[in-house]
């Protein structure tokens, strides 16, 4: 099925959880648009929940659903990252494997131990990655994120950051963005589409 998604990203936009702050207009247009017309992501090397280190290469060979939250957030990623576990299920039992990972925004609270509770609690299959300020850096600057303390809540800080989920190949290619407007089910039919493609 081919489906046609707009996404207009305006940099600059400070709306808690919402924000993207890219700067661009973008057109996928299904698996056709590959590669994906503007440079989005590039190679990392970050640690897992389990302190395993994990690139952006898929060791087992799977696509890749990849968000930028955090554990603990209870804004977006409590629709996000549940959306991205279900979407992934959906199409493990299609035959289509898929592994879901968040990047963390907030690396001092989402260590290995808290990011393992959390994620386990949305999905077994779920990776959560953190790293360094320097390795952290590079892959904020690679797939144009960028986060903002909004405000000290009673549990914790709160942050703005992005709600796109980005699909990428098991070499860590860019392949195209989920915007948070689609269903799961159309989520879906955009990753069996490029998984047809393969």
């Amino acid at each position: 099925m081919k489906l046609v998604l707009a996404l207009c990203l305006v940099a600059g936009t400070a709306a808690a959880h919402g924000t993207e702050n890219q700067t661009a207009a973008v057109v996928a247009s299904g698996p056709e648009a590959t590669p994906f017309p503007i440079a989005i992501g590039g190679p990392f090397t970050l640690t897992d929940q389990y302190g395993q280190t994990r690139t952006q290469i898929d060791p087992a060979g799977h696509l890749q659903l990849l968000f930028f939250g955090y554990a603990n957030c209870q804004e977006i990623c409590s629709a996000a990252l549940p959306q991205m576990a279900e979407v992934a299920a959906a199409l493990t039992a299609q035959g289509v494997a898929v592994t879901p990972v968040m990047i963390t925004v907030d690396p001092v609270r989402d260590t290995g131990p808290t990011m393992q509770a959390a994620l386990a609690k949305v999905s077994r299959n779920f990776i959560g990655l953190t790293g360094d300020p320097a390795a952290l850096s590079q892959v904020y600057k690679a797939f144009s994120i960028e986060s903002s303390l909004v405000f000290e809540a009673p549990t914790g800080p709160v942050y703005a950051h992005g709600s796109l989920i980005y699909l990428l190949d098991s070499a860590g290619r860019m392949l195209t963005l989920l915007p948070p407007v689609l269903s799961s089910d159309q989520m879906i039919d955009v990753v069996v589409g490029y998984a047809a493609k393969r």
